[in-house]
């Protein structure tokens, strides 16, 4: 890369794999590593570590220019697909003159923000909002795009024209027995046609409740742990409908609930509602042929469930998980055994130091392994009285280095 007094190589004239100074903060403030076969880059403050390729303070000024020289070996632009954690915003007036294939914001709003990405070029918009930070409002892109909202969606409000597919992942409890998370008033959104919701298959269920306010959808996709199911009967205009990794289908209504219905596909389900639904999909197939695909498949008994999700390490790296995995069948025979506090306490300890020397126990491990400790103060012991959760927690708390 040149320095100040030399002009910027030509958009897309570096294809080539290798390091280059780029001036993304400053002169030469970074080195750009481009691999063989890899699209993607990620940027963020030092504190994400190897998360990310380029470190860069979360409120720094960012020349996103600096990539208009690189291109993949095929010609697009390079990066494809971008990661980034910050509070920059040029981003979105770089997107009006270079397209974005896939883009990831985390945002890092100190104050409320309005955005006007209404000329910015994002093939797909994914947000992440964690629990901080001011609110974000956007006037989405005059073309079409698909959004994606994760985290905390009450931080989030959208004006301007809908996005193609629309898919909402907010941040919920752990536990399947917490009162259902209701969604949020979304304004426009609530105009889209194209619906996915994201959640884990055993924590807090959400609330179908809020669908209600979705008049227009002819295609919703669920994944994860929901309840009020029979409110779908009220969305009789549907045309496609997705059930995956759901282990509850309780009050689902049958297939003829939704007679413009051409695409149906059930996936990772609970065994006997989806023994259910093959039968009603062969029924239906004699009244009227499905046009698009139709399929029910993967049907799963209880104990699967508890195996695949759960325990709170599925996201876990495998090397990790599995360490993760052999301690916690450690300390649930330990517990097992328990005919005292002393005895449960020392179990959860032994656990809980397992990990003090552990790499890569941030906020997010922090948390899976207080779920942890939480799932095994609930598993059957000898003490002869429950283990309160503010017990076990203290336990927990005491014996951690993270």
């Amino acid at each position: 890369m040149p320095n100040d007094n030399q002009a910027r190589p030509s958009a897309g004239s570096v294809r080539e794999v290798g390091r280059y100074p780029i001036d993304l903060t400053g002169p030469s403030s970074h080195t750009l590593v481009i691999q063989p076969g890899v699209g993607s880059l990620s940027i963020g403050p030092l504190q994400l570590g190897k998360k990310v390729d380029l470190h860069v303070a979360a409120d720094a000024n960012i020349d996103w220019n600096v990539f208009d020289a690189y291109a993949t070996p095929a010609g697009s632009p390079w990066p494809r697909f971008l990661h980034y954690t910050g509070s920059d915003l040029g981003f979105f007036d770089w997107a009006q003159k270079r397209p974005i294939e896939e883009m990831t914001w985390t945002p890092t709003l100190s104050v409320d923000t309005v955005v006007d990405a209404s000329q910015s070029n994002f093939h797909g918009f994914h947000i992440e909002l964690d629990q901080s930070g001011k609110p974000l409002s956007l006037k989405l892109p005059m073309r079409h795009f698909r959004l994606s909202v994760s985290g905390d969606l009450s931080r989030f409000s959208a004006t301007g024209d809908m996005p193609s597919l629309l898919t909402l992942a907010p941040r919920t409890g752990r536990r399947k027995n917490d009162t259902p998370f209701l969604l949020p008033d979304l304004g426009e959104l609530h105009q889209v046609t194209s619906l996915a919701l994201q959640n884990t298959p055993l924590g807090q269920p959400i609330s179908l409740e809020g669908l209600n306010r979705f008049p227009n959808l002819n295609s919703l996709s669920l994944w994860g742990n929901f309840c009020d199911l029979d409110l779908l009967a009220h969305h009789t205009q549907l045309t496609n409908l997705e059930l995956r990794f759901m282990p509850d289908l309780g009050g689902l209504p049958t297939l003829n609930a939704w007679p413009l219905l051409d695409r149906f596909i059930a996936y990772n389900v609970e065994e006997n509602a989806g023994k259910r639904l093959k039968q009603q999909m062969k029924t239906r197939a004699v009244a009227r042929p499905w046009i698009e695909h139709a399929s029910v498949s993967q049907l799963r008994k209880p104990e699967w469930w508890k195996i695949e999700f759960g325990r709170p390490f599925s996201s876990w790296p495998k090397r990790q998980a599995k360490l993760a995995n052999e301690a916690y069948n450690v300390a649930q025979v330990t517990l097992s055994e328990a005919r005292s506090f002393a005895e449960a306490e020392a179990a959860i300890t032994t656990f809980t130091v397992r990990f003090n020397n552990l790499k890569g126990i941030e906020t997010t491990e922090r948390e899976d392994l207080g779920e942890a400790v939480w799932q095994l103060s609930q598993s059957a012991h000898r003490i002869g009285q429950p283990i309160a959760e503010e017990i076990a927690q203290r336990w927990f708390d005491a014996a951690r280095d993270y």
